[in-house]
């Protein structure tokens, strides 16, 4: 029974592939200390993530 249940979980919705979960280091202007930058983006969007600026997200 297990089984098919966590097959069915497999064959549900696709669009948990489309992420991927992205981490950049990026030091602190106050304080010089790194700080991890970690979002879920688009697989599309992934080398943006990276091209943007060193200044970590405010959504956190």
């Amino acid at each position: 029974m297990a089984k098919k249940t966590v097959a069915s979980l497999h064959e549900g919705s696709k669009e948990g592939r489309a992420y991927t979960k992205v981490i950049k280091m990026v030091k602190s202007p106050k304080t010089g200390a790194y700080i991890f930058d970690e979002q879920m983006v688009l697989n599309e969007k992934v080398q943006d993530f990276f091209k943007k600026s060193d200044s970590p997200s405010k959504d956190v």
